[in-house]
């Protein structure tokens, strides 16, 4: 476990490294990512308790490679406009939390399958916006990846940021965490943080974590490096295909 307030530079690579090798064991992107929030809310701990009130693991994914489910949850949000089956929908793969209802993705009440129908819709997002800003991409990247500047994502050359870390050190009364009295308040939350970046195929995984305790930047940007490393374990199953637990019977 690491004391999350005090983490040293030493103990981020270290869990790097554990994150990182948990593809191993992983049969899809959400079994990972499940095994990813898992950890992190179990080791990260403020004396001995977990220091995170919620973990959550988001992939953009576009909407007509969504299961039923996940279309109909993103239709809702839109209150049934009909959505184009590439719009990008920021979605939720894992989640690991205090409360039995934050432990499984499908009891999401509003976050499972986010459209990001166009700039002035993610806008008005103020969490997603910043986070894309904090991670240096540009929303239409997001929304329209460019096929062109794909193509150099592993030369580190072309594209703004392969990852990068977003960070709010107080989310109480801040305008990018706008569930203030149902959720900030009464939890306890007292900073945000995520990391996360672009993956081979140009869509964006993001990790959240919403803490207990005050984060300094310090702390929070030692997380950088964390994402570079989960980065490489996320792109397994990027490459191939195997995003939810449900393809990896399609695949076989």
């Amino acid at each position: 476990m690491y004391e999350l307030a005090k983490l040293t530079r030493h103990q981020s690579f270290q869990c790097a490294v554990k994150l990182r090798n948990l593809d191993k064991c992983a049969v899809s992107m959400e079994d990972l990512a499940n095994q990813i929030v898992r950890f992190l809310y179990e080791s990260l701990t403020d004396g001995g308790k977990p220091a995170c009130v919620l973990v959550r693991f988001f992939k953009t994914h576009s909407y007509g490679k969504l299961n039923e489910e996940l279309q109909n949850a993103a239709r809702e949000i839109l209150k049934g406009s009909p959505i184009d089956s590439e719009t990008k929908c920021l979605t939720l793969l894992a989640t690991a939390g205090d409360l039995p209802q934050w432990n499984d993705r499908q009891m999401s009440s509003a976050h499972k399958a986010i459209p990001l129908i166009d700039e002035d819709f993610v806008s008005k997002a103020p969490m997603i916006s910043q986070l894309i800003k904090q991670f240096g991409l540009d929303i239409k990247s997001i929304i329209h990846p460019v096929p062109e500047i794909l193509a150099y994502n592993n030369e580190y050359k072309r594209i703004p940021s392969i990852f990068n870390v977003f960070y709010v050190p107080n989310a109480l009364t801040s305008p990018y965490i706008p569930a203030q009295e149902n959720f900030v308040v009464p939890y306890g939350i007292k900073s945000v943080f995520g990391f996360g970046g672009m993956l081979p195929s140009g869509n964006v995984f993001a990790i959240i974590l919403f803490t207990k305790i005050f984060i300094p930047i310090e702390i929070a940007y030692l997380f950088k490096w964390v994402a570079a490393y989960v980065r490489v374990a996320a792109a397994t199953f990027d490459k191939v295909g195997c995003i939810f637990n449900d393809d990896v019977y399609l695949l076989n």
